[in-house]
């Protein structure tokens, strides 16, 4: 018998709202299994589904890349096309970290080049007072 967990579970697990898990199933992301009083039954797989969504969301891939990503897992079960998209996705993703870690580089050179002249300002200013 596989293993199943409920909604209640993955959201704990996973440090989501059940409203959120119910949002990925709405949007396609996630498809759980009811049983026969209606209640969500997420088998192992939607459990790796929401593993890779929130692994997703936590490097800033948006819900349509994520959506990609598990869909070509599902039409190519040896996972080769999910890991050249995903490849391909990470690699723009770095580019943009790296852009902005420069941007915040530079925005850290002019604050510290503004703070050295406030301080030359002060200095000048208590010293007038003297």
């Amino acid at each position: 018998m596989c293993s199943q967990s409920t909604i209640s579970e993955l959201a704990n697990k996973f440090h989501v709202s059940t409203r959120t898990i119910r949002y990925y199933e709405e949007i396609g992301l996630i498809q759980p299994r009811r049983n026969q009083s209606g209640h969500r039954i997420f088998s192992k797989k939607e459990e790796i589904q929401l593993q890779l969504i929130s692994r997703g969301k936590k490097y800033g891939f948006n819900l349509d890349e994520i959506r990609e990503m598990i869909h070509l897992f599902d039409k190519d079960p040896t996972g080769k096309e999910q890991l050249k998209r995903t490849i391909e996705y990470g690699e723009e993703k770095l580019s943009e970290v790296n852009q902005r870690m420069e941007e915040l580089r530079q925005m850290k050179e002019e604050m510290e080049q503004f703070l050295q002249v406030f301080h030359r300002e002060l200095n000048q200013l208590e010293e007038e007072v003297k």
